[in-house]
Protein backbone atom coordinates (compact mmCIF):
# COMPACT_ATOMS: atom_id res chain seq x y z
CA UNK A 1 0.00 0.00 0.00
CA UNK A 2 3.07 2.55 -0.73
CA UNK A 3 4.04 4.09 -3.30
CA UNK A 4 6.32 6.92 -5.02
CA UNK A 5 4.38 9.48 -7.52
CA UNK A 6 8.63 9.11 -9.49
CA UNK A 7 7.26 5.61 -10.47
CA UNK A 8 3.86 6.03 -11.60
CA UNK A 9 3.56 6.62 -15.25
CA UNK A 10 2.29 9.77 -16.90
CA UNK A 11 -0.65 9.41 -19.03
CA UNK A 12 -1.18 12.23 -21.65
CA UNK A 13 -4.43 14.30 -22.08
CA UNK A 14 -4.72 14.81 -25.51
CA UNK A 15 -8.51 15.50 -26.64
CA UNK A 16 -9.29 18.98 -27.67
CA UNK A 17 -9.40 21.55 -25.41
CA UNK A 18 -8.62 19.03 -22.66
CA UNK A 19 -4.97 18.87 -22.46
CA UNK A 20 -2.60 17.75 -19.98
CA UNK A 21 -0.83 14.92 -17.64
CA UNK A 22 -1.92 12.78 -15.37
CA UNK A 23 -1.02 9.98 -12.78
CA UNK A 24 -3.66 7.85 -11.12
CA UNK A 25 -1.69 7.88 -7.53
CA UNK A 26 -4.73 6.44 -5.55
CA UNK A 27 -4.85 3.56 -7.87
CA UNK A 28 -0.65 2.39 -7.53
CA UNK A 29 -0.87 2.81 -3.78
CA UNK A 30 -3.93 0.58 -3.44
CA UNK A 31 -6.72 2.41 -2.63
CA UNK A 32 -10.04 0.54 -2.80
CA UNK A 33 -13.18 3.18 -3.21
CA UNK A 34 -11.25 6.21 -3.25
CA UNK A 35 -9.51 8.20 -5.83
CA UNK A 36 -6.18 10.22 -5.79
CA UNK A 37 -5.21 11.90 -8.85
CA UNK A 38 -2.01 14.03 -9.93
CA UNK A 39 -2.38 16.55 -12.93
CA UNK A 40 0.49 18.23 -14.57
CA UNK A 41 -0.81 21.17 -17.37
CA UNK A 42 1.47 23.43 -19.04
CA UNK A 43 0.26 27.63 -19.11
CA UNK A 44 -3.07 27.75 -20.55
CA UNK A 45 -4.32 24.31 -20.59
CA UNK A 46 -7.26 22.21 -18.37
CA UNK A 47 -7.82 18.62 -18.16
CA UNK A 48 -10.52 18.34 -16.42
CA UNK A 49 -14.09 18.88 -18.45
CA UNK A 50 -16.33 20.97 -16.71
CA UNK A 51 -18.30 19.11 -14.49
CA UNK A 52 -20.36 18.24 -11.06
CA UNK A 53 -20.06 14.72 -8.95
CA UNK A 54 -24.04 13.72 -7.82
CA UNK A 55 -22.63 12.05 -5.16
CA UNK A 56 -18.94 12.10 -4.82
CA UNK A 57 -16.66 15.25 -3.25
CA UNK A 58 -13.37 16.19 -4.66
CA UNK A 59 -10.61 18.01 -2.85
CA UNK A 60 -7.84 19.69 -4.73
CA UNK A 61 -4.73 20.39 -3.52
CA UNK A 62 -1.91 22.62 -5.11
CA UNK A 63 1.10 21.62 -4.95
CA UNK A 64 2.84 24.22 -7.85
CA UNK A 65 2.39 26.89 -10.20
CA UNK A 66 -0.71 29.10 -10.49
CA UNK A 67 -3.84 28.63 -11.96
CA UNK A 68 -7.45 29.47 -12.05
CA UNK A 69 -10.28 27.67 -10.37
CA UNK A 70 -13.54 27.99 -12.97
CA UNK A 71 -16.78 27.68 -10.65
CA UNK A 72 -20.35 28.45 -12.80
CA UNK A 73 -18.74 30.53 -15.01
CA UNK A 74 -16.72 32.76 -12.22
CA UNK A 75 -13.12 32.17 -11.90
CA UNK A 76 -10.52 32.06 -8.45
CA UNK A 77 -6.72 32.80 -8.42
CA UNK A 78 -5.26 29.51 -6.90
CA UNK A 79 -1.94 29.21 -5.86
CA UNK A 80 0.36 26.38 -3.82
CA UNK A 81 -0.77 25.46 -0.62
CA UNK A 82 -4.33 26.20 -1.78
CA UNK A 83 -7.09 23.45 -0.89
CA UNK A 84 -9.89 23.50 -2.99
CA UNK A 85 -13.31 21.66 -1.82
CA UNK A 86 -16.28 20.73 -4.51
CA UNK A 87 -18.72 19.08 -2.76
CA UNK A 88 -21.36 16.26 -4.49
CA UNK A 89 -24.05 18.18 -6.42
CA UNK A 90 -22.64 21.64 -5.70
CA UNK A 91 -21.01 24.00 -8.45
CA UNK A 92 -19.83 22.55 -11.97
CA UNK A 93 -15.62 23.14 -12.07
CA UNK A 94 -12.70 22.97 -13.88
CA UNK A 95 -9.21 24.05 -12.91
CA UNK A 96 -7.07 25.66 -15.60
CA UNK A 97 -3.04 26.17 -15.47
CA UNK A 98 -1.24 29.90 -15.15
CA UNK A 99 1.36 31.69 -16.84
CA UNK A 100 3.51 28.80 -15.32
CA UNK A 101 1.85 25.61 -15.48
CA UNK A 102 0.03 24.13 -12.69
CA UNK A 103 0.32 20.94 -10.52
CA UNK A 104 -2.13 19.85 -8.49
CA UNK A 105 -3.41 16.74 -6.39
CA UNK A 106 -7.09 15.84 -6.65
CA UNK A 107 -8.70 13.38 -3.82
CA UNK A 108 -11.98 11.90 -4.51
CA UNK A 109 -14.28 10.13 -1.81
CA UNK A 110 -15.62 7.44 -4.32
CA UNK A 111 -19.17 7.18 -6.20
CA UNK A 112 -22.11 4.91 -5.87
CA UNK A 113 -23.58 6.15 -8.77
CA UNK A 114 -20.58 7.11 -11.05
CA UNK A 115 -22.83 9.87 -12.34
CA UNK A 116 -21.04 13.23 -13.37
CA UNK A 117 -22.72 15.97 -15.05
CA UNK A 118 -21.00 17.87 -17.85
CA UNK A 119 -23.22 20.64 -18.65
CA UNK A 120 -21.29 22.13 -21.08
CA UNK A 121 -21.34 18.88 -23.11
CA UNK A 122 -25.34 18.87 -22.25
CA UNK A 123 -24.46 14.49 -20.86
CA UNK A 124 -24.30 12.75 -18.64
CA UNK A 125 -20.97 10.56 -17.64
CA UNK A 126 -22.06 7.33 -16.12
CA UNK A 127 -19.57 4.86 -15.17
CA UNK A 128 -18.80 3.36 -18.48
CA UNK A 129 -21.85 4.63 -20.48
CA UNK A 130 -23.33 8.06 -20.83
CA UNK A 131 -26.61 9.65 -21.75
CA UNK A 132 -28.09 10.75 -24.43
CA UNK A 133 -26.35 7.04 -25.31
CA UNK A 134 -26.98 7.84 -28.63
CA UNK A 135 -25.00 10.87 -28.61
CA UNK A 136 -21.30 11.23 -28.95
CA UNK A 137 -18.71 10.78 -25.99
CA UNK A 138 -19.71 13.46 -23.79
CA UNK A 139 -15.65 14.43 -24.07
CA UNK A 140 -15.73 14.64 -27.50
CA UNK A 141 -19.24 17.00 -27.14
CA UNK A 142 -17.13 19.07 -24.11
CA UNK A 143 -14.53 19.66 -27.59
CA UNK A 144 -16.92 20.78 -29.67
CA UNK A 145 -18.19 23.48 -27.38
CA UNK A 146 -15.52 25.94 -28.14
CA UNK A 147 -12.86 26.95 -25.88
CA UNK A 148 -14.04 27.60 -22.17
CA UNK A 149 -14.59 31.71 -21.19
CA UNK A 150 -12.07 32.57 -18.61
CA UNK A 151 -13.65 36.07 -16.88
CA UNK A 152 -10.76 37.87 -14.88
CA UNK A 153 -10.49 36.05 -11.06
CA UNK A 154 -12.73 37.34 -8.38
CA UNK A 155 -11.46 39.41 -5.99
CA UNK A 156 -12.58 37.48 -3.06
CA UNK A 157 -12.71 33.78 -3.61
CA UNK A 158 -14.99 31.74 -2.01
CA UNK A 159 -14.87 30.08 1.02
CA UNK A 160 -14.57 26.39 -0.21
CA UNK A 161 -10.97 27.56 -1.79
CA UNK A 162 -8.30 27.96 1.51
CA UNK A 163 -4.43 28.84 1.74
CA UNK A 164 -2.81 26.41 4.14
CA UNK A 165 -1.03 29.43 5.79
CA UNK A 166 -4.29 30.80 6.81
CA UNK A 167 -5.73 27.87 8.62
CA UNK A 168 -4.10 27.78 12.24
CA UNK A 169 -1.93 24.72 13.36
CA UNK A 170 -3.72 22.26 15.91
CA UNK A 171 -1.34 20.99 18.09
CA UNK A 172 -1.17 16.90 19.53
CA UNK A 173 1.51 16.25 21.70
CA UNK A 174 1.42 13.23 24.06
CA UNK A 175 4.41 11.05 24.47
CA UNK A 176 6.63 10.54 21.76
CA UNK A 177 3.46 12.33 19.72
CA UNK A 178 4.43 15.93 18.66
CA UNK A 179 2.72 17.43 15.58
CA UNK A 180 0.52 20.33 14.12
CA UNK A 181 -2.49 19.61 12.11
CA UNK A 182 -3.90 22.30 9.79
CA UNK A 183 -7.64 20.70 8.82
CA UNK A 184 -8.32 22.23 5.49
CA UNK A 185 -10.80 20.21 4.70
CA UNK A 186 -12.64 21.59 7.75
CA UNK A 187 -11.60 25.03 6.81
CA UNK A 188 -13.05 25.22 3.15
CA UNK A 189 -16.60 23.66 3.85
CA UNK A 190 -15.69 19.83 2.77
CA UNK A 191 -18.54 17.44 4.34
CA UNK A 192 -17.84 13.67 3.61
CA UNK A 193 -14.46 13.69 3.38
CA UNK A 194 -11.32 15.68 5.09
CA UNK A 195 -7.68 16.50 4.54
CA UNK A 196 -5.35 17.74 7.04
CA UNK A 197 -1.72 19.21 6.31
CA UNK A 198 0.22 17.80 9.03
CA UNK A 199 3.77 18.71 10.12
CA UNK A 200 6.02 16.55 12.33
CA UNK A 201 8.49 17.26 14.50
CA UNK A 202 12.14 15.46 14.15
CA UNK A 203 12.17 11.95 15.52
CA UNK A 204 8.34 12.46 16.48
CA UNK A 205 5.39 10.08 15.75
CA UNK A 206 2.23 12.07 13.90
CA UNK A 207 -0.42 10.51 15.52
CA UNK A 208 -1.20 6.86 17.56
CA UNK A 209 -0.73 3.66 15.84
CA UNK A 210 -4.28 3.20 14.64
CA UNK A 211 -6.45 1.44 11.77
CA UNK A 212 -10.01 2.06 10.82
CA UNK A 213 -13.15 -0.34 10.03
CA UNK A 214 -14.97 1.90 7.84
CA UNK A 215 -12.73 4.89 6.38
CA UNK A 216 -10.07 5.29 3.67
CA UNK A 217 -7.29 7.14 4.37
CA UNK A 218 -4.54 7.96 1.92
CA UNK A 219 -1.46 10.10 2.65
CA UNK A 220 1.08 12.49 0.37
CA UNK A 221 4.57 13.13 1.95
CA UNK A 222 4.97 16.50 0.66
CA UNK A 223 8.72 17.07 2.45
CA UNK A 224 11.07 15.62 5.04
CA UNK A 225 11.24 11.98 5.48
CA UNK A 226 10.91 9.06 7.92
CA UNK A 227 9.43 5.93 8.14
CA UNK A 228 5.76 4.05 8.21
CA UNK A 229 5.41 1.92 11.02
CA UNK A 230 2.60 -0.33 9.02
CA UNK A 231 1.97 -3.58 11.57
CA UNK A 232 5.15 -5.19 11.94
CA UNK A 233 6.82 -3.22 8.88
CA UNK A 234 8.75 0.03 8.75
CA UNK A 235 9.45 0.99 5.52
CA UNK A 236 11.26 4.40 4.78
CA UNK A 237 9.02 7.42 3.25
CA UNK A 238 10.30 10.72 1.58
CA UNK A 239 8.68 13.57 -0.12
CA UNK A 240 6.56 11.41 -3.05
CA UNK A 241 5.41 8.72 -1.42
CA UNK A 242 1.56 7.73 -1.17
CA UNK A 243 0.08 5.58 1.42
CA UNK A 244 -3.00 4.17 1.01
CA UNK A 245 -5.00 2.58 3.92
CA UNK A 246 -7.76 0.90 3.14
CA UNK A 247 -10.80 0.17 5.62
CA UNK A 248 -11.15 -3.01 7.51
CA UNK A 249 -7.16 -4.45 6.59
CA UNK A 250 -6.63 -4.46 10.69
CA UNK A 251 -3.14 -3.42 10.12
CA UNK A 252 -1.95 -0.28 12.02
CA UNK A 253 -0.51 2.37 10.89
CA UNK A 254 1.78 5.15 12.11
CA UNK A 255 4.47 7.97 10.48
CA UNK A 256 7.46 8.51 12.66
CA UNK A 257 9.81 11.98 11.26
CA UNK A 258 13.28 11.57 10.97
CA UNK A 259 16.29 13.89 11.65
CA UNK A 260 14.82 16.65 9.42
CA UNK A 261 10.73 16.29 10.81
CA UNK A 262 8.04 15.47 7.72
CA UNK A 263 5.38 17.20 6.46
CA UNK A 264 2.72 15.02 4.83
CA UNK A 265 -1.03 15.48 3.74
CA UNK A 266 -3.82 13.49 5.41
CA UNK A 267 -6.90 12.41 4.03
CA UNK A 268 -9.63 10.45 4.60
CA UNK A 269 -13.15 10.02 4.22
CA UNK A 270 -15.93 10.94 7.11
CA UNK A 271 -17.66 8.02 8.16
CA UNK A 272 -20.02 7.84 10.93
CA UNK A 273 -20.10 3.98 11.38
CA UNK A 274 -16.47 3.70 11.46
CA UNK A 275 -14.34 2.18 14.24
CA UNK A 276 -10.84 2.89 14.85
CA UNK A 277 -8.49 0.43 16.99
CA UNK A 278 -5.68 1.51 19.11
CA UNK A 279 -3.38 -1.85 19.72
CA UNK A 280 -0.61 0.08 21.59
CA UNK A 281 -3.42 0.92 24.25
CA UNK A 282 -6.10 -1.42 23.42
CA UNK A 283 -8.84 1.32 22.80
CA UNK A 284 -11.24 1.70 20.34
CA UNK A 285 -13.02 4.91 19.29
CA UNK A 286 -16.29 4.64 17.81
CA UNK A 287 -16.68 8.12 15.61
CA UNK A 288 -20.29 7.93 15.32
CA UNK A 289 -21.64 8.66 19.00
CA UNK A 290 -18.02 9.91 20.13
CA UNK A 291 -16.97 7.07 22.81
CA UNK A 292 -13.46 5.52 23.01
CA UNK A 293 -13.15 2.57 25.72
CA UNK A 294 -10.65 0.06 26.29
CA UNK A 295 -11.29 -3.04 25.54
CA UNK A 296 -9.98 -7.12 26.19
CA UNK A 297 -8.96 -9.21 22.57
CA UNK A 298 -10.71 -12.01 22.95
CA UNK A 299 -10.58 -15.52 21.24
CA UNK A 300 -13.77 -16.35 19.09
CA UNK A 301 -14.43 -19.11 21.69
CA UNK A 302 -13.86 -17.37 24.78
CA UNK A 303 -15.82 -18.29 27.56
CA UNK A 304 -18.39 -19.90 25.18
CA UNK A 305 -19.59 -24.18 26.08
Amino acid sequence: MLAHWDDVEWVRIDRGPLQGSRQRLGAAAGAVRAGLSRYRMAPGERAMPVHVHADEEELFYVLGGIGLSWQDGRTYAVAPGDCIVHRASAESHTIVAGDVGLDVLAFSSGSDTHMVWLPRANAWWMGPRWLPGDGPNPFEREASAGELELPAPEPVRVPTIVATRDVPPQPMRHGGVDSHWRDLGAAAGSAVSGMNHVEVAPRARACPFHCHGAEEEIFVVLSGAGSLRLGDERPAVEAGHVVARPPGTRVAHQFIAGERGLTLLAWGTRDPNDVAWYPDSNKVSLRGIGVRARVEPLDYWDGEG
